[in-house]
């Protein structure tokens, strides 16, 4: 494995023959004017796009629709695909290949048609956030994160509120069984949502940018986390930021910035355990986590618990290679597979079942060959690949198959695979470093 140092400016720099005679050329200004207004547009739907992230009530929602209407402009005013990026677009062409012959054997039920369809956007949107980026690929990554933490922070305000009824009335709303959930149908989803923004926010203050600024964001976020009562984004969370601050010491170009990073972790952890004992002072925040910090509830285990429905599934998936079609693993056995890999098996058989192991195994082996890359976005990259790690980890334990974040993760990820690759490729020898 090789890394690259900086590149020059001048490496990337040039001019280029046009083939016209000098009076013949177009007028620069004129050309550049349209296409700077159309960057803009472009570069506000992906904010916004990033920002409708956190409202998911229903499906479809706001992200669908703002989502449709950024990939059509993007379309229209160009959006090329990337030969890196093949393997993803095939294996999610695949998965939704098997979910759309799955669905045949339930076509008569509304839900599961309304699913596949979500199901085949949702891998475009994936294919979307990988294509955005081979062009202005810092500039738009920027833009995605900021409007990304802008829906965290209001979620987490919304989350925050609503648990300590501060929106009266409404505040039901935005809990559920006692556990926050915000803006989401979901407290789990919730809790997942808030890592890729909270470890971009750490990431901040391991780099020693706006300190003061992104501690109080963090303490908020991870208070939204930790009311969700969600396990799985608990350890998600711890396992992200372990792997990234890793990532971020290993790469650092200085002992002292080794010593800062050493330095902010010990303190972290320090404010991060003030923060529990403050909630955890809070009788009806302490009953609910000790219950929810249990490694079993009671729907985890006996025949038809979390991990006995595993083994009845694993069965049934044998005996129907095209699966049982979605949403209907819950009519046999009352509850979700929470299992998203068994999930894949059951909502469209083997096709998608194997599709989303190999995508899993693609993405992980692919992205973990550019982590050393030093790219003007390897901060960022370190923040998605480690997120993308915590994730698939969860779904071990949680359908995440329409969390939007996870497609985001997912493509950015690509994305950003796809544009280290041609950073690389583009690099003098002369900065190539062992």
């Amino acid at each position: 494995m090789s890394a690259v140092a900086a590149v020059p400016a001048r490496a990337f720099s040039g001019k280029v023959d046009t083939g016209f005679p000098q009076k013949m050329r177009p007028n620069k200004d004129a050309v550049a004017g349209p296409r700077l207004a159309a960057e803009t547009l472009r570069g506000g739907l992906i904010w916004l796009t990033g920002f409708s992230g956190a409202f998911v009530f229903i499906e479809p929602g706001p992200y669908e629709i703002v989502g449709a209407i950024t990939i059509f402009l993007f379309v229209l005013t160009g959006l090329s695909l990337r030969t890196a990026i093949t393997p993803l677009v095939l294996l999610l062409v695949l998965l939704n290949i098997g979910y759309a012959g799955a669905v045949v054997q339930v076509s008569d039920q509304t839900k599961p048609v309304i699913w596949v369809l979500v199901s085949a956007f949702l891998a475009a949107t994936a294919i979307f956030y990988a294509a955005m980026l081979g062009t202005n690929t810092q500039h738009r990554l920027e833009l995605l994160t900021r409007g990304y933490l802008a829906a965290a922070l209001v979620a987490s305000l919304v989350a925050v509120g609503a648990y300590f009824h501060l929106f009266g009335s409404e505040s039901d709303m935005f809990v559920l069984y006692g556990r926050a959930r915000g803006t989401f149908n979901d407290p789990n989803v919730l809790g997942a949502f808030l890592v890729l923004p909270g470890l971009l926010l750490f990431q901040r203050m391991l780099a020693g940018r706006l300190v003061v600024r992104s501690t109080l964001m963090l303490l908020l976020m991870l208070a939204a986390l930790l009311l969700s009562f969600s396990r799985g984004a608990w350890g998600q969370f711890v396992i992200a930021a372990a792997v990234m601050m890793g990532l971020t010491f290993v790469t650092s170009r200085s002992g002292n910035e080794r010593l800062r990073i050493v330095l902010v972790a010990i303190l972290g952890l320090l404010v991060i355990a003030g923060l529990v004992v403050a909630l955890l002072s809070i009788g009806e925040v302490a009953d609910l986590f000790k219950e929810r910090a249990t490694l079993e509830q009671d729907y985890d285990i006996g025949r038809y618990g979390r991990f006995g429905r595993y083994l009845l599934g694993a069965d049934l998936a044998l005996e129907h290679p095209l699966g049982i079609g979605p949403l209907q693993f819950s009519r046999l056995f009352v509850e979700d597979p929470h299992n998203t890999f068994l999930n894949a098996f059951m909502s469209g058989g083997w096709l998608t079942g194997f599709g989303y192991l190999a995508l899993s195994a693609a993405t992980v082996v692919m992205s973990t060959r550019f982590v050393f890359v030093r790219t003007p976005w390897q901060p960022i990259y370190h923040a998605v690949y480690a997120a993308y790690l915590g994730v698939v980890v969860e779904s071990v334990i949680i359908d995440i198959d329409h969390w939007r974040h996870y497609f985001l993760i997912l493509g950015v990820l690509w994305g950003l695979i796809a544009a280290s690759r041609a950073y690389l490729a583009a690099a003098p020898a002369g900065v190539r470093v062992p």
